[in-house]
């Protein structure tokens, strides 16, 4: 099988592997890569597809879930990948280096796998990494209900009988998290996560903050201690914001007002200051959008004068569609509005 990217570029697809020892009822999942996420997920998926988790898992002594394995000594796995164990109260137990044989039910099907997945699939071209998964899924289906060769009945048949003797799945999942930290806290009262934004309270505005992300849930702290959580955007979109309004100080619970009161501002100024803030506001989807980038700009009237933004704006109209505050921070800091007048 393969797949292509949207430029028709071969790209290479790994299959996770995991079998039941008594029935050899087999799961496959294809991936793009076997990172520390996608190893947990691939676990997390092969116990709801069995119903259940056996009271071992014997692995690959792989890197990516294994940090030590000595020949003598205590077997240390990575963090996630015990944390994994423990919520499903399963033995992680990965086998010695070069020691198939301590996994022979997988090394086994691994290999009856690759001629009845792989080879019912090596003729077909893939351009959607969906449609690939659901006929690897359907092709597994099949291998799981063909009938031994040397006993009776199939690997399904079989697992109903197996799935007896597994542990009961956990109530909830196990999620796999991810942290960012230090990610400052813009002055609009949100951080970014992704190309996504997510509010915290308006105290924070200014600090530093760690992020704790799952494929749900945004969790934002300060000092270990949780300040503002959020359903999660999904990966695909861009340019949302996730606001409680307890968040936003009084300023900013007024959304009605806040573009005006910015243009207000800005009238102040002067006409080219007020162009420059009518421009940012014109190339955002929503207001929202707009608010660090006008009020950024606004700023540079307290740490410079009134006239010289002024001038710092009308420069930066000739030479720029829409002016920014690095743009005219740049004007200001090296006198050119100076020069210009």
């Amino acid at each position: 099988m393969k797949l292509l990217d949207k430029f028709g570029k071969l790209i290479d697809i790994n299959l996770f592997v995991g079998c039941l020892p008594y029935s050899q009822y087999a799961y496959v999942e294809p991936n793009f890569d076997m990172k520390m996420d996608t190893w947990l997920r691939c676990h997390i998926n092969m116990y709801e597809f069995f119903e259940g988790v056996p009271a071992c898992t014997v692995c690959d002594n792989l890197k990516t879930g294994v940090v030590k394995h000595p020949k003598e000594g205590e077997i240390i796995l990575t963090d996630a990948y015990e944390a994994l164990g423990s919520h499903y109260i399963t033995a992680i137990m990965p086998t010695g280096v070069r020691k198939a044989k301590q996994k022979a039910s997988v090394e086994g099907t691994v290999g009856k796998i690759a001629t009845a997945i792989i080879a019912t699939l090596r003729n077909k071209t893939y351009s959607d990494f969906e449609l690939l998964k659901k006929d690897v899924r359907k092709a597994l289906v099949k291998f799981n209900e063909e009938p031994f060769q040397k006993r009776n009945y199939n690997r399904y048949d079989v697992f109903q009988e197996e799935k007896k003797s597994l542990r009961r799945l956990p109530p909830v999942a196990y999620e796999i998290s991810s942290w960012i930290m230090d990610r400052k806290v813009y002055p609009n009262c949100r951080v970014n996560l992704g190309k996504n934004f997510y509010s915290v309270p308006h105290a924070y505005r200014g600090h530093k903050v760690d992020i704790r992300y799952t494929d749900k849930v945004v969790e934002i702290y300060l000092n270990h201690q949780r300040i503002s959580t959020h359903p999660k955007f999904p990966d695909y979109m861009e340019n949302q914001y996730s606001t409680h309004e307890s968040d936003m100080p009084d300023f900013f619970n007024q959304p009605e007002m806040n573009d005006e009161r910015m243009r207000a501002w800005a009238s102040g100024i002067g006409p080219k200051t007020t162009e420059v803030i009518d421009r940012i506001f014109k190339n955002v989807h929503i207001k929202e959008q707009g608010y660090n980038s006008a009020l950024s700009v606004l700023r540079l009237s307290q740490n410079y004068s009134k006239e010289r933004l002024e001038t710092a704006c009308e420069i930066a109209l000739i030479n720029a569609a829409t002016p920014r505050y690095r743009y005219l921070k740049a004007i200001l800091s090296s006198n050119q509005d100076i020069l210009y007048t």
